[in-house]
């Protein structure tokens, strides 16, 4: 009967496993930057090592060891990564063409009694998971590639029993010893080049998919007025498949360039910290510029145990000034229209004349320190909330924001208007013979149904060319950009205010 000892290769490789603090950097794409302190005790020359402690998704080719003090050279001859963690599909894989025992359960004197039974191992049925496929790849593109590479049936066992063949196990499989071949835990084997012998920690570290985490913040606006308190969350998920316990955790925060398969790339997202805001206290998150990203390290350690989301308060502030934002776009461009040129658009004569009802609610803030903010903003989703007069709070709506430097606006949009309408038609084309110009003219209707005052930004798009005129308006507006321009109504409460404009396209 082999050992436990000669299962796990104690012995001819020394077996290793983290020790001290473990150190994280979290991105938000699926992957992290592991560190984690190991003990050697070397020979001068090459020395064989099994380290146990990895991730069931770490990058192999990402590994760096090294001597964190500078004493001992250290280098890598040869490294072999395995990550076939015993399991019963695994051993019936190792006992293919051979003959075990089961285990069944008969009936006997009015009872369930087991009974042992052989039986042959046809084919197992064992797929390998592929964990590094998952790590280097994702999960989306391994389970794709499985899908057509893997035979139908292939994972269900055929087992020979008294001169028969049967699909699926007879019974719990009783396996003789445990097989040299295997591991309990995703390893990495190594041939290591020490030039002097002696006891040191090294670091080690690699990068690992299954990590990932989020901003979320939390908005909550009085009964009346447009001040809000802010109130920022770090969501971190472990899907990786290993706890790290008592860890030194760090969010990165920013566009970072991570090379997949398929010729594409995504970008990975950093995070920053606040220390401020109401409340008091000393700064659970703490923020700093780092290349051309944010850094964010969590004053505390924590444990991030595996298949666990945690949350940390990163940001929170108070009486922040974040005004509502009316906005009417009455041109509803449909998505038949996608993808169109200006040749398209100039001799459709019905292009944008579709009307959109609906008046948008924004909510805009200046992410500045005279804003009781001027902080980086890592992206995320942000949730609005607003006490009613019973003390309650109730949400408002929602929206997203990408990384947002400080001294930056954030404009979000909430939903849509329920006492505000916007009603949009085209009043006058005329197309010169020639095909040279375009006269088009507008008449946009709003209506305030509201008990207040309000101001409506209508935004027209004057998509037909580039070269244009306003040559006849209603109200003053302002050119927002080259093809967009912009008019501020007030409307008293049961108003009804028009505007019109004709536009003089030529080329």
């Amino acid at each position: 009967m082999k050992t436990l000892a000669t299962f796990l290769g104690l012995g001819a490789a020394a077996t290793l496993t983290a020790l001290a603090q473990p150190s994280l950097t979290i991105y938000n794409q699926n992957f992290a930057v592991v560190r984690e302190i190991v003990p050697l005790d070397l020979k001068a020359g090459v020395n064989d090592v099994r380290y146990s402690g990895a991730t069931a998704h770490v990058e192999p080719d990402s590994v760096i060891l090294r001597d964190p003090a500078g004493k001992c050279a250290l280098q890598i001859l040869e490294q072999n990564y395995r990550n076939d963690p015993v399991s019963q599909e695994l051993l019936l894989s190792l006992f293919e063409g051979q003959t075990i025992d089961f285990e069944i359960m008969r009936a006997k004197d009015g009872q369930q009694v087991p009974e042992m039974v052989p039986g042959k191992i046809i084919r197992s049925g064992y797929v390998p998971h592929g964990a590094a496929a998952y790590s280097r790849y994702g999960q989306q593109y391994y389970q794709s590639q499985m899908l057509f590479a893997s035979p139908q049936g292939a994972g269900t066992p055929i087992i020979e029993m008294g001169g028969k063949i049967r699909f699926g196990l007879p019974g719990q499989p009783i396996f003789p010893s445990l097989g040299d071949d295997t591991v309990l835990k995703p390893t990495l084997n190594w041939q290591l080049n020490a030039d002097q012998a002696g006891k040191l920690d090294a670091e080690v570290g690699y990068v690992s998919g299954g990590f990932t985490w989020q901003a979320d913040y939390n908005l909550v606006a009085p009964e009346k007025g447009d001040t809000v308190d802010l109130i920022g969350w770090v969501t971190m998920d472990n899907q990786s498949g290993k706890t790290f316990e008592n860890a030194k955790i760090k969010l990165m925060a920013g566009d970072v360039n991570k090379i997949q398969p398929q010729g594409y790339s995504v970008s990975m997202d950093s995070m920053n910290s606040f220390g401020g805001g109401f409340g008091g206290g000393a700064p659970v998150v703490t923020e700093k510029s780092f290349d051309e990203f944010h850094l964010y390290t969590l004053a505390r350690s924590t444990t991030l145990r595996d298949r666990e989301t945690k949350q940390v308060e990163f940001v929170r502030a108070a009486n922040i000034l974040a005004p509502t934002v009316y906005i009417y776009d009455g041109a509803k461009i449909g998505q038949q229209y996608r993808g169109w040129n200006y040749d398209n658009i100039r001799n459709n004569r019905e292009y944008g004349t579709q009307s959109n009802p609906k008046v948008w609610v924004m909510r805009e803030f200046v992410n500045s320190e005279s804003n009781h903010l001027g902080m980086p903003l890592p992206k995320g989703k942000l949730r609005f909330y607003r006490r009613n007069d019973d003390g309650q709070l109730e949400f408002t709506g929602e929206d997203t924001i990408d990384h947002t430097p400080r001294d930056e606006r954030v404009r979000v949009m909430t939903g849509n208007a329920f006492d505000l309408t916007g009603e949009r038609k085209r009043t006058n084309y005329k197309q010169d013979s020639g095909d040279k110009w375009v006269d088009e003219s507008f008449e946009i209707k709003l209506r305030n149904h509201k008990k207040e005052p309000v101001e409506i930004r209508v935004v027209e798009h004057l998509y037909r060319w580039t070269n244009w005129d306003i040559t006849e308006k209603s109200n003053a507006f302002l050119k927002t950009d080259s093809q967009t321009i912009e008019f501020r109504v007030q409307a008293q409460p049961d108003e009804e205010k028009t505007i019109t404009y004709t536009v003089h396209y030529s080329w």
